[in-house]
Parts: C-alpha cells; sequence; structure tokens
C-alpha cells in the first residue's frame, strides 16, 4: 500500500485549517442573516466544497470498480452460458446439412451418385465389400471438408474470423464473388479449377485401396466446386460470424454428411438407383434457381460496405427493389416464361414447379409494402435498417399522439454527425457517448439503458423491427430511459488524444467501434450485439430491491420478456433514488 509523503500530508492539514476558517466565516454569516439590517459582508452561499481524496479513498475507489466490474462479468457470463451457447453450433450444424443436401442435387454432383455407387459395386467383387468401400468413400469426403473447416479456424481463430465476417474488403470481395457464382449458375460461363489438379487427383484415384479411394473422394471435391463453392462460401462466413472456434468445422461436418450419405446409402441399396429421377433439364433449373438466389444474397454484402463506410446510397428500398426484380424473374423461369441457352423445352407446368412459383410470387407480393414503410419484420433482419427508407408511411410505434419528453441542456451530442441517421428509431432520441449519456441521466432522472449495436448486426435489426416496434417497449424507451447506442463496428478514426491501450486486450483502439467493443468486453465480458445493458446515473448496474444484479440481456425476441427486463430496470431505478 502506498501512504501519502510528509508533503502531502502537511498539504492535507493546511486544506483542512483552510476549510475550517472558511466554514466557520460561512457560519457566522448565515447567524447574521437573522438580523434586521443586512450587514455588509459578501455570501458565501453559492460556494461548493469538495472533499479532498486520499490515497485510501483511491484505492477503495478503485476496489470498488473492480469488484463491479467482476460482478457484471461473472452476471453476464452466466446469462451468454444459459442463452446463448446451446443453440450456436446446432445452428451451424443445421445450416450444413442444407447446404449439402442442397448440393446433391445440382448438376456437379447427382449424376455422380449412380456412377460413383455402381463403380464401387463392380470393382470391389462382392456387394460386402463394395459397401465397405462407399463408406469409406463418404468418410472421406466428410474427412476432407471437415479439414478445411478446422484449417480456416487454426489460421483465423474465432476473433479474427469474427472481424473478418464484419470486414469492409471481405464484404465486397464476397459480393463480387457471389455475383460471379451466380452470373455462372445462369449458364454464361463454367467456372473450373485447373484441369492439371483435377487430372493428378484422378491419376492417384486408380491406384487400389483406401488410399485410391481418398483421392477419388478429392476429386469429387475438385470437380464439384463450381457447384459446391458458393454454398461452402456462404456458409463459412455465416459460421464465422458466430465468433465460436468450432463453428467451420461444424458447419464443413453437416454439409459433408449431407453430401456423403447418399453415397452410402445407395451403395447399401443399390437398387433404390432406379428410383431416382433421371438426369436432364430440372438439374439445369435446380442450378439457375440457386444462380438467382446467389444474386440476392450477394445484396446483402453489398449493403454491409454501405452502411459500415457511410455511403448513403444502398437505401432500403433500392434493397427491396433488387430483391423484388430477382423474385419476379425467378417467378417467370419456374412457369416457363423466360429461358436461358442452357435450357430445354418445357411442354408442361410441373406440379413441384406450380408450388414453387406460387411461393416465390407470394414472397414478392410480400415484399411490395416494403417500399412504402411496412416493417417485413421475417426478413427485417436481411434488410438494410428501417432508416434507410427515404419514402416512410409507417407510423411511429407509439401512436402520433405520444406526450412530450423532457429533453436535456446538452444540445450537440457527441458523435452525432449524421452516420448514425441510418440506424436510427423513429422516435427515440438516442445518445452516442458513454459521459454524456450519464451527464443527461442525472439531469433527467431516468436509467441509462446501453444498447451495444452495429450496422453489419442482422439480429439488431431483427430486435428493432419485431421487438422495439411494440408501442408498450417503444414507450418504455422512449419515456423512461435515457438511450445509449454504441455501434462496435463504425470505422470512424479517433481523434489522437482520445485513443488509447486496452487495459483488457493491450491493444491500441484506435477506433470508435473499437473505443466501444473494448468497453463492452471489459466491463460486460462480452462481444456480442445486440447487448443490453441497464445502469444507474453513476454508471452501476441496477439492483433489485434485495441487492441482486439485473443481468444484461442479449437478443430476446420474446415481447413479454423483454418487457419484463425493461421493466425490472425502472423499478430498480425508482427503488434506488
Amino acid at each position: 500500500m502506498n501512504f501519502p509523503n510528509k508533503r502531502s500530508s502537511l498539504s492535507v492539514w493546511l486544506w483542512i485549517l483552510l476549510s475550517v476558517l472558511v466554514i466557520s466565516a460561512g457560519s457566522i454569516t448565515a447567524a447574521n442573516a437573522y438580523q434586521k439590517s443586512t450587514p455588509d459582508t459578501v455570501s458565501t452561499s453559492d460556494i461548493q466544497f469538495t472533499s479532498i481524496p486520499t490515497a485510501a479513498d483511491s484505492l477503495a475507489a478503485r476496489k470498488k470498480h473492480l469488484d463491479s466490474v467482476k460482478k457484471a462479468r461473472a452476471t453476464v457470463k452466466a446469462v451468454k452460458t444459459s442463452k446463448e451457447k446451446p443453440k450456436t453450433l446446432w445452428e451451424i450444424f443445421i445450416a450444413g446439412l442444407i447446404g449439402g443436401f442442397t448440393a446433391v442435387i445440382l448438376p456437379c454432383i447427382y449424376p455422380l451418385l449412380p456412377l460413383t455407387v455402381s463403380f464401387f459395386t463392380k470393382k470391389s467383387g462382392s456387394k460386402a465389400k463394395g459397401v465397405f468401400q462407399s463408406a469409406i468413400y463418404g468418410l472421406s469426403i466428410i474427412i476432407i471438408y471437415v479439414s478445411l473447416g478446422m484449417l480456416i479456424s487454426i489460421i483465423f481463430g474465432s476473433d479474427a474470423l469474427n472481424a473478418l465476417a464484419t470486414n469492409g474488403i471481405f464484404n465486397m470481395f464476397f459480393f463480387f464473388l457471389l455475383v460471379v457464382f451466380g452470373i455462372s449458375f445462369l449458364g454464361a460461363f463454367e467456372i473450373t479449377l485447373p484441369s492439371s489438379f483435377a487430372n493428378k487427383l484422378d491419376a492417384n484415384a486408380d491406384k487400389g485401396g483406401l488410399t485410391g479411394i481418398f483421392f477419388m473422394a478429392s476429386t469429387l471435391v475438385v470437380v464439384s466446386f463450381s457447384c459446391t463453392g458458393p454454398i461452402i462460401g456462404t456458409l463459412l462466413v455465416d459460421a464465422a460470424s458466430k465468433g465460436d472456434r468450432l463453428a467451420p468445422a461444424v458447419g464443413m461436418l453437416g454439409f459433408s454428411l449431407a453430401l456423403a450419405l447418399p453415397f452410402t446409402a445407395f451403395a447399401l441399396f443399390p437398387s433404390a438407383l432406379k428410383t431416382l429421377p433421371k438426369s436432364g433439364g430440372w438439374l439445369n433449373s435446380v442450378k439457375v434457381i440457386l444462380g438467382f438466389l446467389e444474386l440476392a444474397f450477394a445484396l446483402k454484402f453489398l449493403s454491409n460496405v454501405d452502411l459500415a463506410y457511410h455511403w448513403n446510397w444502398f437505401d432500403r428500398e433500392i434493397f427491396l427493389s433488387l430483391w423484388i426484380a430477382i423474385g419476379l424473374l425467378m417467378g417467370l423461369y419456374l412457369i416457363g416464361k423466360i429461358k436461358f441457352s442452357s435450357d430445354g423445352d418445357m411442354p408442361y407446368l410441373s406440379v413441384p414447379r406450380t408450388f414453387l412459383s406460387i411461393i416465390v410470387f407470394a414472397f414478392v407480393i410480400y415484399m411490395i409494402p416494403g417500399l412504402w414503410g411496412a416493417p417485413l419484420k421475417s426478413i427485417s433482419a436481411f434488410l438494410p435498417p428501417m432508416a434507410t427508407q427515404d419514402f416512410d408511411l409507417s407510423p411511429v410505434p407509439g401512436g402520433a399522439g405520444l406526450p412530450a419528453v423532457k429533453q436535456s441542456s446538452i444540445k450537440v451530442k457527441k458523435y452525432d454527425d449524421g452516420n448514425y441517421d441510418r440506424i436510427k428509431t423513429k422516435g427515440l432520441d438516442a445518445w452516442y457517448d458513454y459521459d454524456q449519456a450519464l451527464q443527461a441521466s442525472k439531469e433527467l432522472h431516468k436509467p441509462v439503458f446501453i444498447d451495444f449495436t452495429g450496422f453489419n448486426c442482422p439480429n439488431c435489426r431483427k430486435m428493432e423491427a419485431n421487438v422495439w416496434s411494440d408501442p408498450r417497449v417503444f414507450n418504455h424507451l422512449r419515456g423512461d430511459f435515457v438511450v445509449l447506442q454504441l455501434v462496435v463496428d463504425d470505422k470512424k478514426d479517433l481523434d489522437a488524444k482520445e485513443q488509447f491501450i486496452s487495459e483488457y486486450s493491450g491493444k491500441k483502439i484506435s477506433t470508435l467501434g473499437g473505443k466501444w467493443s473494448d468497453l463492452e468486453a471489459y466491463r460486460f465480458n462480452s462481444n456480442s450485439q445486440p447487448f443490453y445493458v441497464m445502469l444507474d446515473s453513476d454508471g452501476n448496474m441496477l439492483s433489485d430491491k434485495n441487492g441482486n444484479e439485473i443481468a444484461p440481456s442479449p437478443a430476446d425476441y420474446n415481447v413479454e420478456s423483454y418487457l419484463k427486463f425493461l421493466e425490472s430496470g425502472i423499478a430498480a431505478y425508482k427503488n434506488n433514488q
């Protein structure tokens, strides 16, 4: 423990003596105020005195702050464990399964099913050996794809993957990549890996034993790249955005398992191959439909870049217009009104095409009101924020006759330079600086509601469209809180005097988004968005009447549950006043 030296002790005693003299003078002045005649003295009623903190006081305050941070981290860790982890890897695995089953019916893989199974059955000489070799073939496919997922995790790590998923250059690259793949699926050209690479793998596949089977599986992976590449890339990006180290490997496990199952299953029951529909025009139709979907998904990556770098030209109605146009073209293609060079004649409309075209046209009709501000809650996570809508006829969630809300005396909001207009919620007056929000909280006598959000945060947009739009939730946020939105992926550079070395990570923090991300990680032990925290006017977490801190909340799409969270914070703030 550090003790004050003699010089500082002397200073403290001098301050105490001076304070006593001033207080005594103030007391005499106050006593003389009772006299009928006004004395010729100077009033000290407007003088404010502050106590001089000692070293012990500073250590005690530091200890109290650290205890508060530790307690907050423990609380948040419990919340994350109970609400987020159980579903993350399962979501990735199921997405991988869907992608794998989709890849099976593509023209690059589907025709290989009977050929591959027949090859193993005939080459083995016996059914049992053929089944064994087909199983090894399927297992080899799984090993190859899972190894790819593990390699990505080892090279980048979970933190880097998460940062990569929100990186402007990466999003722009993936936008162009998906556009190229989409054009390829529509039949403009064919994307293949170098033929020399495929030929070497094919030559090794002619070798006998397990090594030959493994190289045969590798040949399938390389040859089918033009079909599986976009699916794998999209899956890996989705896995990266989860921020879990195992996510890419789990996604590849689901994908490869779905891809390998048909080969093994048809090897077990070769007679079932006769029930498969023959290769033909329907395979090309599947590829074209996927091409339209690739173009639609590519727009999401372009929107991410537009929001992060404040280009302000890719608005919500432009995004919706492009999706509506793509949907119309897809529907017209399904009913045979438009064709591509690789398509054959379609003499009649099949039942599957009919039902699929109904779904596509219905989805297009559903999106049209969004051009005038309809919330489109089912796809709100994919769309640009509602605030980017230029022509918005939607009402304020709380209604037209909302009561006036007392405003802070702070006239200039720090960091509010127009960039956040694109993620603002209509009717909410948000703050963007932590210290200013605390100052406003003290002035307005309201708790602080922190919304850790991001420009490229699909779940944030979903919460705003599906939960914040509820009038009860909206009225609480508008009238009972000082709403503080901290955007963790803002690329804006901090002033040189505001840059610092993080005590949490040891890295230099030079961007505004990095500042708020570091605050969320250091104070609340979380790096997920959205993430909601309620604080009192001194920056402490709110506690109920029993002294238990109110745990922060991740995304919670149950309106009633979210209401209870907000109301518990309001009640706790009032009880502690």
